[in-house]
Order: C-alpha cells, then structure tokens, then sequence
C-alpha cells in the first residue's frame, strides 16, 4: 500500500522500538532535531535546506523563511505561492518584541454582493476569477525584509531561481495532491500546461521545472515589491482577470498594503500562548485554551474518552463564536479580547456538559461578558524567530495561472458569506475570513516555542492538542506531533458554518477502541474515516543549554534541519 494512502486513512508508520525507548507512552516516529546556530522545520526537505543556507551566509531567520516560502511556491505549489495569502509571528530578539503581520488580500473593489444575486450564485465557488482576492504573500515578503532582513532580497530568492531554472524532483505526499489537482482543474488550460507539461501530471521523483516563476522572482529580486503590486507583474494579471471575467482592477493592486498587527495572548498553565486577531481564526485556539484551563486535562488521561470529549466540547463552543464573530475588524469592529477573556470563558464553559455531546450550541455575545497550506519556522542563532504560514487556500487555488507567471491564484474568496449581513459577508475592498494561523510561545517574557497546524479548519484544534501534548502531558517536540489526533467537523461546510446536529468526530487509528465506544455512548458521532488531521512544524527554544530542538510532521513529506 501506497505511503500517501496509508496517511490519508490517519495511519501512519510508527516503529514501537522508538516509543518504548524514547518515552515510554507513544510511539514516536523519529528523534527531536537539535542543533545551536540556527533551525528550520519546513513541509519540504530541500526547501528546509534552503533555509538553512541562507542561515550559513549570515542570514536572519526572517531571511530564511521569505526563501523557504519561496522555494515552497515552487516545490509544494499545491498548498503555496505568490498568488496567496502569508501571516506571520516575529520575534525580534533586539527589541524583546513579538510582531504581527496580516499579508491578506481584499475582494476587488469592482465585485459586489449585487454581482452573485443577478447571477443567482448563493454560495462562493472554488474555482474561476470569483473566488479571487489580492494577492498578499509577496507584500508580507517585503514588509518582513524591509523590517528584520540582513540579506538583499536578490539573495534570499536566488535559491527558489536555480531550483525553479534547473528542477527539483517531486516527493511523494506532495506530488500525490499534485496529481489529484491536475485531475481537478483539466479545464484549466493554463494551469495544465504549466503543471501537467507534456499533458501528464509529474509524479513522485520526476523533475519538474518552472521557468516562468523563476522569470517573475527574477523581476522580485531585480525590482523590488512595486512590480508585483504597481508594475509589470500586476499589468499581467489584470489584463488576465479581463480576459477571464474577473473584476481586478490596477487600482486593487495598487492600494494593496500588508498590516502589522499587534498578537493577542492567554496565560495558559505558566506559558503565554500567542495568536493573531481575525480576519484569520486564531483566537479560536486562546478561547479553547481558556476553557480548557479549568480542566485538570493530565489526570484524564491522554486521548482518553474524557479529556477528547473535553477538548471536542470545547472546540464546538469556540467554532460557534468562530462562525458569528471572526471577520475583517475594519468591517466587523469588535473588542475581541472580551472572546478570550477568562470571564467569557466561564460563561461559555456553562454550555458544556462533561458527559453528553452537543448537538447545536449558541454563538456568545462577547459584548457583554478546507484547505491546504505550508506552514515554516526558522530560529537564528540570535534566537530570533519566525512562525509563518501561506497558502493559497484549496490546493493550487483557484485554478486559474496568469500567463507567463508561473504561478496559481488563490480562490481565499471561496470563503466569503454571501449572506447579506453576515460578518463574513462579500464586500468590496474586504478582506475574507481566514483559516491560516501562525501559533507562538513565550514564557518569562522569553521565546520557547514557534509552531504550527496546517490544514483548514483543522487548525485551532491542531495547535490546541499540539499544546495541550507538550504542556499538560510532558510530551517532547516530535512526540507531541506524532500523538494519534482528532478533528471535529460541522454538519457543513466549508469553514465558518455552524454545527447543527453535532458533527463529526474524525479519529486517527491510534485512538483505542474503548474509547472510541465510550465516545459513541457520550453522544458523538465517531468516524475512522478518511480526514486531514494537519501538518505540524515546531521549533523549540532551550534557553537554559542555548539549543534549539525542532520537530516536524509525519504525516507529511517535511523535515527538521539545524546546525
């Protein structure tokens, strides 16, 4: 059986030897990476590498990640690229300072709510020009360089050009989505003669090469920022979107600026937990940790029927709050550090009953009191740190490659309400609800741990377990990502819909099977079934040695790399 099978069903492989040896509880798949100059966890191995040289030529880690990312655009394009969205969390080590940046694009200004009625369209589509927004990543490029880098920008991409003008050979989990998009999007000419060349889709070790993506890093490198944005770049796709029906217009492109944003944060058990405000849905994490808190989650037991029920509990209650609250702030102004508030976690704590499943659950009024991705994180050997996530939201995007660019633009409007009145409703110039979420760690004022979840909706409840594993049970980096995980889904999708009949609780297989039975007798709905249960990345700082320790996901082709 295929590697890229056996993941899709939650398996994985998990030598016992390690876990007897190692922990003594899970099985682990590979040892914790340690090194003391410096640490990149990327979901590509030969883009982790690239980090890491440019950490050798005396780059700062915000150098490396801008150069993983674009060697991702290139190597993972099916969860990637300049045609999406970036969020990052920095931490400057001059300044003892934890940045937020929100690189997320807006609705054309030309495209309405009144566009979608007249076409009798009552839900966003995935594919096409109406799912397009601007596209942020290469402003968050910028905004992070012009800020933390040490290197020209024509260094940090000239390892993506020489990897995008040579090739580089596929791996497996990676061409295996690529091969099911190609599949997806056959009416996509430009994008099948770009990605499946020769008309065939590449598969795991062939060497593909993007001449056309290297052409537009090249023009990056060269000049700067304002090409894509106010230049030839942005000419290109706004004669594209004209020809194909989209609404871009010049004037979209160039107004468009990537905000720095000020991180919101819990105490939880001794650690200071990080996140960014909405658009995107991070504070879904900070108000299940809230709840969680008042748990003693050690004493239930890991992944016993109890401490699952606890957290799916939990998550229920923040995704309705999710579903309500969570939208573009200039739109949809909220106080929302009342959502993560120890009182109104008390309050919503009050909807959930420790023996019995939800069905249907009310948003709180804080007022009183599907998708793939890359996710990267570099530590420099000045301890600086970047958690970055990107993505073009499902797969390649939209489908749709503007010509002679080498890239897909993202359909992150897929994820538009067409609801008139909705917090997350299409508008012009707004920017949509978003999945992607950067998570960090600091304690005593310090930097221990940047890391993250990729995959959709999955993601809040990744970076809860991912924590909940290092900080209540002990676990070490790689183990806390190895551990058998859950995901609850909503009885709709995509995400930022509300449950209505409980959903569904999708199980990897390392889950016991009595407590999979105690969870059918508490109410859940319980599925062994395929599911995406994310892609984790994580480095940890250990102040105390001066080492970094870095873990990456197993379920994915990624690695660890220090030195």
């Amino acid at each position: 059986m295929k590697r890229s099978l056996i993941l899709l069903l939650g398996l994985s492989f998990l030598p016992s030897f390690a876990g007897d040896r190692l922990t003594g509880r899970l099985a682990v798949t590979r040892s914790e990476v340690i090194g003391r100059n410096g640490m990149v966890a990327a979901s590509q191995p030969l883009a982790a590498q690239v980090g890491i040289d440019i950490l050798k030529q005396g780059g700062s880690a915000v150098d490396a990640a801008i150069a993983v990312n674009a060697a991702l655009g290139l190597m993972e394009p099916s969860g990637s690229g300049i045609g999406g969205d970036l969020f990052a969390i920095v931490w400057d080590g001059r300044e003892s300072k934890l940045y937020g940046l929100n690189a997320s694009g807006p609705a054309p200004a030309a495209l309405s709510l009144a566009h979608f009625r007249e076409k009798g369209i009552t839900r966003m589509p995935e594919k096409g020009p109406l799912p397009w927004t601007v596209p942020g990543c290469v402003a968050g490029w910028f905004a992070l360089h012009e800020k933390f880098g040490r290197l020209t920008m024509s260094q940090v991409l000239a390892p993506a050009i020489a990897y995008a003008e040579e090739g580089f050979p596929l791996t497996e989990l990676i061409a295996f989505y690529w091969q099911r998009s190609v599949k997806a999007f056959a009416a996509f000419e430009n994008f099948q003669k770009l990605y499946a060349p020769g008309g065939r889709a590449p598969q795991k070790g062939d060497v593909f090469r993007n001449p056309e993506l290297a052409a537009t890093y090249r023009v990056l490198a060269e000049k700067g920022r304002d090409a894509f944005y106010k230049g030839e770049i942005a000419a290109r796709i706004t004669a594209y979107s004209q020809k194909f029906g989209g609404f871009f217009s010049a004037r979209d492109f160039a107004e468009y600026e990537a905000e720095w944003v000020e991180p919101l944060s819990i105490p939880y058990r001794g650690h200071d937990v990080w996140e960014l405000p909405p658009n995107g849905q991070g504070l879904a994490v900070l108000q299940m940790l809230q709840m969680l808190e008042s748990f003693d989650l050690k004493s239930l037991g890991h992944n016993s029927a109890a401490y699952l029920h606890a957290l799916v509990e939990a998550k229920k209650i923040a995704y309705e709050d999710r579903a309500r609250h969570y939208a573009d702030p200039r739109f949809h102004p909220l106080d929302y550090r009342r959502l993560i508030s120890r009182a109104y976690a008390r309050k919503r704590l009050e909807l959930l009953d420790p023996q019995r499943a939800s069905r249907s659950l009310p948003a709180g009024d804080p007022l009183l009191e599907k998708g793939d991705t890359v996710y990267l994180t570099v530590v420099d050997k000045d301890f600086n740190a970047v958690s970055l996530i990107q993505s073009n939201y499902v797969g390649f995007g939209s489908g749709m490659v503007p010509d002679g660019l080498g890239f897909c633009l993202q359909d992150r409007g897929a994820l538009f309400n067409l609801q008139a009145g909705h917090a997350n409703s299409m508008a012009p110039g707004k920017r949509p609800f978003h999945t992607i979420i950067p998570g960090f760690v600091t304690r005593a004022g310090r930097p221990v741990f940047s890391f993250g979840v990729m995959g959709g909706d999955m993601q809040p409840q990744g970076h809860v377990q991912i924590l909940c594993n290092i900080i209540d049970f002990a676990m070490n980096l790689q183990e806390a990502g190895d551990a058998p995980r859950f995901r609850h889904a909503g009885s709709s999708e995509p995400e930022g819909t509300v449950m209505s009949d409980g959903g569904t609780l999708f199980l990897e297989s390392g889950v016991d099977a009595e407590v999979v039975r105690d969870l059918i007798r508490r109410g859940h709905r319980v599925s062994r079934s395929a599911s995406e249960f994310g892609g984790y990345q994580g480095i940890w700082i250990d102040w105390e040695r001066r080492v970094l320790i870095g873990a990456s996901e197993s379920r994915k082709d990624g690695c660890a790399i220090g030195y």
